[in-house]
């Protein structure tokens, strides 16, 4: 039970994280921009702990 509670929150503050990452970009901007080495491997690292926390919360020995 605190498991799931603490998966929620924490999955509440990724999303509150991207919507700040998403309002931190340039809208004027007409070609996208390539996200950065250091940002895709943030993002990676982020992908990989909500891994790790969803199979924990589903009882999944890693």
């Amino acid at each position: 039970m605190v498991t799931a509670a603490g998966l929620s929150g924490w999955r509440g503050w990724l999303t509150l994280k991207q919507q700040e990452l998403g309002r931190a970009q340039p809208a004027l901007d007409a070609t996208p921009a390539q996200p950065s080495a250091a940002s895709r491997i943030e993002m990676a690292d982020l992908k990989e702990r909500i891994r790790k926390l969803e199979a924990i919360a589903a009882g999944v020995d890693l």
